[in-house]
């Protein structure tokens, strides 16, 4: 993966309790620093259903997704469609509830975060995400920006 982070395993029972960083490394600027992975049959089957809310640093990423519905979803989301490699290759701002969303046949995961994500942070098609436990996205922006870690102490 280019993105140089793990990946959510079906395997790994702790992952889907795993909240990760969602950095757009092309733009700068963070998506969500709180994302679930739904990497199993059953997380991704219930997906949001449920949530009455989604908080403004919340998310899930289905992985892996072509596509999604919001059936039972009582509240409209922003998707980013990511390839294996987590570049964005199609996006959709304020997908509503109790829809079947388009299947893209190259995603490998969808990132399903609130409304206005998208339009804040500025993401578009061809973006390079970086989806990272906490730990591992501090180390790699600091690493990446010596200066900014150096002030800031």
């Amino acid at each position: 993966m280019t993105s140089g982070c793990r990946a959510p395993a079906e395997d790994e029972s702790q992952m889907q309790k795993q909240k990760y960083c969602v950095y757009n490394q092309t733009r700068e600027s963070f998506l969500s620093l709180g994302v679930a992975a739904a990497d199993t049959t059953m997380t991704r089957l219930k997906g949001l259903i449920g949530k009455l809310t989604l908080g403004l640093d919340e998310g899930l990423w289905i992985v892996p997704s072509r596509g999604i519905h919001t059936v039972g979803v009582l509240f409209p989301l922003d998707l980013v469609y990511l390839d294996e490699s987590y570049k964005v290759i199609h996006v959709v701002e304020s997908f509503p509830t109790f829809r079947i969303s388009p299947l893209i046949a190259q995603a490998a995961s969808v990132l399903e975060l609130p409304t206005h994500t998208i339009y804040s942070s500025q993401t578009q098609p061809g973006d390079q995400l970086v989806i990272c436990v906490a730990e591992e996205m501090e180390q790699r922006l600091r690493t990446s920006t010596p200066n900014l870690t150096s002030r800031a102490q």
